[in-house]
């Protein structure tokens, strides 16, 4: 089991992490966001990197899903966890509030950048229940216990469902798109999560989110207004809980129980007959689907 950490707006790095090496990992898709933070991290393997690269230079839609994920496969990357802000559509769901998110929409126009497959390779993921389950139900006690320890805000919750409606960015919503989302019942509203975990799961890689409420988007009438002073405000409060949310889920790494289905997510996916897929995709994927090559 070796963990990775994809870190959203506001965590750029872990402290604890112990022999710590920085890789550049090369993908047939181009550059990851930056370059991967490999140590161990109370006795085991992490792979650390931030989204939107150090500094926070990438917007969300300059994000290279596909790199990103395929690098973490390459460094074996067997479990990932996700840490996304957010914006809540939901009253009950309230600044810093913590969502460890079951479901996504999408509202992006970029399918063909979050598939590895195509350019003759065809393959069809079932996604219906787009987490790990295990990982989901690790990261819902992780939260709930490092919310329990948290001196600084008692009146944090945890939700341990919703779904993630993927927007594309880098605006925020408009009060007609906000209001749409928010009646159709979502919960939560992001720019990045739904390409990482369509491309985990083709990675056969266990995916959770853990998605930190900064706001209430624009639908909420008392606060019809995202400014980036408020959402900054937020996010710093959320960076030390997400913190101890990882540590926790990483602590506790051997109550899972490894069962999920999601290692051999490609075993029935993979539509193109074996002797039609040429070579050279055969060599650029091979991490993806050397295990079905035969």
């Amino acid at each position: 089991m070796k963990f990775g950490v994809i870190g959203g707006s506001g965590l750029y790095q872990i402290e604890g992490m112990e022999d710590i090496q920085h890789q550049t990992v090369t993908t047939p898709f181009g550059n990851p966001s930056d370059k991967f933070i490999v140590g161990t991290f109370h006795g085991h393997e992490i792979v650390f990197l931030p989204r939107h690269g150090q500094g926070h230079v990438l917007t969300p839609g300059e994000i290279n899903h596909r790199a990103n994920i395929f690098a973490m496969k390459k460094l074996g990357v067997t479990h990932l966890i996700s840490v996304s802000a957010v914006g809540s559509l939901k009253e009950e769901m309230k600044p810093r509030d913590v969502v460890i998110v079951d479901q996504y929409f999408d509202r992006t126009k970029r399918g063909a950048e979050h598939s590895f497959f195509g350019s003759g390779i065809v393959a069809h993921i079932a996604f219906g229940n787009p987490v790990c389950p295990e990982l989901h139900q690790a990261a819902v006690a992780a939260a709930k216990a490092a919310i329990a320890k948290d001196t600084d805000n008692n009146t944090r919750c945890v939700h341990d469902s919703g779904t993630y409606v993927n927007m594309e960015g880098p605006a925020f919503s408009t009060q007609a798109e906000s209001k749409f989302y928010q009646r159709m019942g979502f919960s939560v509203i992001g720019m990045t999560n739904l390409a990482e975990a369509k491309l985990a799961r083709e990675a056969e890689i266990c995916y959770t989110t853990v998605a930190m409420v900064t706001d209430y988007d624009c639908w909420h009438p008392d606060h019809d207004h995202v400014t980036v002073d408020m959402v900054i405000g937020h996010l710093k409060a959320n960076t030390v809980l997400a913190k101890n949310i990882i540590r926790k889920i990483i602590d506790d790494a051997n109550q899972l129980p490894g069962k999920c289905s999601c290692n051999s997510a490609l075993q029935y996916a993979i539509i193109t007959a074996p002797k039609a897929i040429l070579p050279k995709t055969r060599n650029r994927l091979r991490p993806i689907i050397g295990k079905y090559l035969h």
